[in-house]
């Protein structure tokens, strides 16, 4: 029976990825910053945890989809593992092609008070299929398909996330005056596509390794 817990290594790996993740400028982001910026920072909070509520809805619904899929063939499993190297790799594409540009949508951004920036964060996350894609295909690459733990990890490394993505949004939106200037430095995005490149690249080259040998 493998252990619970992950090694050393890996759980490093996971938990640098996480972050890198969590520092990506996307949909969600731009929200927190923009009702940071206009209506104050607990504004802010209240879009993070509308956001927040949206991960946890596509992080259950992702946990119980590959874990019944695993139940149901392992060799199923592994073909989504494999899909989600590919996707890896798109995103390291894209990562270099495009980069990680921030936008704000100031228009009607500090509008509905707190219920009205909680519900904006909720709906943005969930109606993002990107998310959900993300975790069908990021989870699995930390999870064995004979691991007798494995439904339970793949809930552990979801929730894992939502709380490291918490800590680094709640950050950026203390910070948000300070942020958004080096955000839009060339130099400073150009250094960090590369490094979210070349991170997505290493996890879709070790599941392939892995899944080959």
């Amino acid at each position: 029976m493998t252990p619970f817990f992950p090694s050393p290594s890996l759980a490093a790996g996971y938990l640098v990825a996480c972050l890198m993740l969590a520092a990506t400028p996307g949909a969600d982001m731009a929200l927190f910053l923009s009702r940071t910026l206009r209506g104050g920072r607990m504004q802010g909070f209240a879009a993070q945890a509308g956001a927040n509520a949206g991960l946890i809805v596509h992080t259950v619904a992702a946990a119980l989809g590959l874990s019944a899929q695993l139940a149901a063939s392992a060799e199923a499993y592994q073909a989504v593992k494999i899909a989600g190297a590919l996707y890896l790799l798109w995103l390291a594409f894209r990562a270099l092609k495009h980069g990680a540009a921030l936008k704000l949508n100031a228009e009607g951004a500090a509008t509905g008070g707190l219920r009205g920036a909680f519900l904006n964060g909720l709906l943005i996350n969930l109606t993002n299929p990107k998310i959900v894609l993300f975790f069908v295909t990021f989870l699995p690459q930390f999870i064995d398909a004979r691991d007798a733990h494995a439904s339970l990890k793949l809930f552990a490394l979801g929730f894992g996330f939502i709380a490291i993505t918490t800590i680094v949004n709640a950050a950026v939106i203390l910070a948000a005056a300070r942020f958004v200037p080096a955000g839009t430095n060339l130099r400073t995005r150009k250094a960090f596509d590369y490094a979210f490149a070349a991170l997505m690249s290493a996890f879709a080259a070790r599941l392939v390794w892995t899944e080959t040998r």
